[in-house]
């Protein structure tokens, strides 16, 4: 008979009340998802570590305040967490990776551009500068589920429990942020593959 789990509510419990092994039987379950989340953002290992460090902090030091109400609910919280950091890590750099849709296909797929023209490449990176000037310019809880969904690579399951709202308003919101994103783009010189959108009329 294989050892029974404590559960992530228990263990929140027991670190409370002063298990310090409690907390590191949390992180250790949940490090990896963490960090791969984290990573999917900023694309950058050091970058990754550095947060996913902070994560567990912020997370410890509300435990300790006593703030934590979840409802036994760990894991959506600490991705939370993480993905509330990341986002103000991409605020601070002003940088966005480019959105990749569900069909494989990238905003900027019909633009082609040679390797070895110094001229497509300083419009290639106008454009993707471009691009992030339009996702922030998005309503806050529609640039939050792009973010989550293309970036973090979250089904709409968890960017439901991660923001604390029913699937059908993540579905919602991510509708309303590709409508508005195309309606930016449609006003712009540059030449986007209207089919990327089909899915969001």
């Amino acid at each position: 008979m294989g050892k029974i789990q404590v559960s992530d509510s228990e263990l929140v419990s027991l670190y409370i009340r002063g298990n310090e092994k409690a907390f590191a039987t949390l992180v250790q379950r949940y490090k990896s998802k963490v960090y791969t989340t984290i990573y999917l953002v900023v694309k950058d290992q050091y970058v990754a570590e550095d947060l996913l460090q902070d994560t567990f902090i912020k997370a410890v030091e509300v435990l300790r305040e006593g703030k934590y109400n979840e409802e036994g609910k760990f894991l959506p919280w600490v991705l939370r967490i993480a993905h509330n950091l990341a986002i103000d890590y991409f605020r601070r750099e002003k940088r966005y990776p480019s959105v990749v849709f569900e069909d494989g296909s990238s905003v900027f797929n019909t633009l082609e551009f040679a390797e070895d023209s110094i001229e497509s490449m300083q419009i290639k990176r106008e454009s993707h500068e471009h691009l992030r000037d339009l996702i922030k310019r998005l309503p806050d809880q529609q640039r939050e589920v792009l973010v989550m969904r293309h970036y973090d690579d979250m089904s709409f399951q968890e960017i439901a429990d991660a923001t604390g709202v029913s699937i059908n308003t993540a579905l919602g919101r991510m509708r309303y942020a590709l409508i508005n994103l195309r309606k930016m783009m449609s006003k712009t010189a540059y030449a986007y593959d209207t089919n990327l959108y089909q899915y969001a009329r």
